[in-house]
């Protein structure tokens, strides 16, 4: 059951038209806006409508609105009539209405007006986006975020503008925490990088992201070639994470497949089987798991974990390399791949200098699944380059022939 918590108080304290609300890990930014928008909701004597809105649709589905649906189950306030799965708009008793919608469903961001806002993770969304948004909304605007690093809210809105107020929220405000997570949470405070964003909720910039540069695309072009699937096995405590990994005009496009706890082999195999035929890479670290899946019919082999292996330089340091020096786009789709990529750490030892493995408290299984893939094309990429540069080497050989 949701509970009321310090940052619900903060919340339903606020009162200029944007509300803006940066926080840590874990301190309830998010279920304390929407518990605070529904209570709204059902309590309005005129009918409203509320937007909520994130930078892609699966992001709204796998983010607020789940928690949205499950608030009104939790509640017992929920009524199968009332939720129009279509158009994902919940109408209350009162006539107001809550909808979802993203900032990539263009006719939405420039169309009707709304009483009220909520902009989850806006610092995942472009400016001009918000700007389209705001100057729609009559009433007041949420916003809310993890402040990793500066964007268009502390540049472009912050000290701009008279109606707007911050609150900063943390795991402290969020009393319904377990003490196992709190404990969790404070063993990180000697990362000073990560403790000031995730523990104290200040803007930063997260020391040790293993991947950077990514880009978001809607689809899979048409001419992208499959290369590979991508297999990291899990079951009870991790998720298994199957990416299919695409070549195109000379970068990669991962695109997330399947991420769910206590699949069978048999049921991986069945995703698999299901998909184009292709190679599938998976974790070496699992050969009687590979057996199976190949027992059903799948080509899969484990990846080759001894490059890169000297003293200065692991295999996860030097698989991480490869993903970063080449060109990597990922589908919209593939929500849980890009928030691995967006928290996945280095580790650091107890003065906080980083060390050559993953933050074993960072979630990595779609990451680990693409890297698997990635380093197994590492031959053909040399090849490649080889083959690029053998005319060049020809031209000089003809200018300078040997004596």
């Amino acid at each position: 059951m949701f509970t009321k918590t310090s940052a619900t108080v903060k919340i339903i304290a606020l009162k200029k038209r944007i509300r803006a609300v940066p926080g840590g890990t874990s301190a309830s930014k998010t279920i304390s806006i929407l518990l605070y928008l529904i209570a709204k909701a059902q309590s309005d004597k005129t009918a409203t409508l509320t937007s909520i809105v994130g930078e892609s649709f699966p992001f709204i589905r796998r983010g607020p609105m789940r928690d949205f649906l499950q608030i009104l189950k939790e509640h017992n306030y929920f009524k199968e009539n009332r939720w129009d799965i279509t158009n994902s708009t919940y109408t209350f008793e009162t006539g107001s209405k809550i909808e979802f919608f993203s900032v990539d469903q263009s006719e939405k961001v420039r169309g009707a007006r709304r009483d009220r806002l909520f902009i989850n993770e806006a610092n995942n969304i472009p400016f001009s986006a918000f700007e389209e948004l705001e100057v729609r909304t009559k009433e007041f605007i949420f916003l809310d975020w993890n402040p990793t690093n500066s964007f268009w809210y502390y540049e472009e809105v912050k000290g701009k503008r008279d109606d707007v107020e911050e609150l900063t929220l943390t795991y402290k405000d969020n009393e319904a925490l377990s003490q196992t997570i709190v404990d969790s949470i404070e063993t990180r405070k000697n990362r000073l990088g990560w403790w000031k964003v995730y523990g104290l909720g200040l803007l930063g910039e997260v020391e040790g992201r293993i991947l950077t540069n990514w880009r978001i695309i809607d689809e899979i072009p048409h001419e992208a070639r499959l290369e590979r699937h991508c297999l990291d096995f899990g079951y009870t405590n991790d998720e298994t994470a199957i990416v299919d990994l695409y070549y195109y005009n000379g970068g990669y496009i991962l695109d997330e497949v399947c991420y769910q706890k206590g699949l069978s082999n048999k049921q991986i195999a069945d995703i698999i089987l299901n998909q184009r035929k292709c190679l599938t890479i998976a974790d070496s670290a699992e050969p009687k798991s590979i057996d199976e899946v190949r027992s059903y019919g799948v080509l899969i082999t484990g990846v080759e974990k001894n490059r890169g292996e000297t003293k200065s330089e692991t295999f996860v340091k030097w698989s991480f390399g490869v993903m970063q020096g080449e060109a990597i786009s990922v589908t919209k789709n593939s929500v849980n791949l890009l928030k691995e990529y967006r928290n996945l750490l280095w580790a650091t030892d107890k003065d906080g200098r980083l060390l050559n493995v993953e933050d074993p408290s960072c979630k990595n299984n779609a990451v680990a699944a693409a890297r698997y893939g990635m380093v197994s094309l590492v031959p053909m990429i040399q090849r490649k380059d080889l083959i690029a540069s053998m005319p060049r080497m020809a031209s000089s050989q003809r200018k300078n022939p040997a004596r």
